[in-house]
């Protein structure tokens, strides 16, 4: 059964820092284009940050450039987003996700596997 499991949401003041993390199980993902999106109530899932297989690749919504970084450990199938100078619009719902291609793309639907999300909330 494939699994990914988001943790490292929560709360924090704006100006704060959170790491987000995805442990992957289930399926090597280490050939995966892997990404982190975000939702808010009411809003479209908006992609954030997508990183390559070999983590040499790297892109970000404008919003977030220069303030989050997504890396990848593909010995430990795990995928990261450090999130620094957060602000409260930054508040969402987090989601990773993998898709079985070597290309990154900004559209939710072209993903293939999703994990159940983890709150991020950055208060003002």
């Amino acid at each position: 059964q494939v699994q990914l499991v988001e943790s490292g949401g929560g709360l924090v003041q704006a100006g704060g820092s959170l790491r987000l993390s995805c442990a992957a199980s289930g399926r090597t993902f280490s050939r995966d284009t892997m990404a982190w999106f975000r939702q808010v109530p009411g809003k479209e899932r908006e992609f954030v940050a997508g990183i390559i297989m070999t983590g040499t690749g790297t892109y970000y919504t404008d919003s977030v450039k220069g303030r989050f970084t997504i890396s990848r450990d593909n010995a430990k199938n795990t995928l990261y987003l450090q999130m620094n100078s957060l602000k409260p619009e930054d508040t969402a719902v987090y989601y990773c996700a993998a898709r079985d291609t070597i290309v990154v793309v900004r559209t939710p639907t072209l993903y293939d596997y999703w994990g159940q999300g983890t709150q991020v909330t950055v208060s003002s």
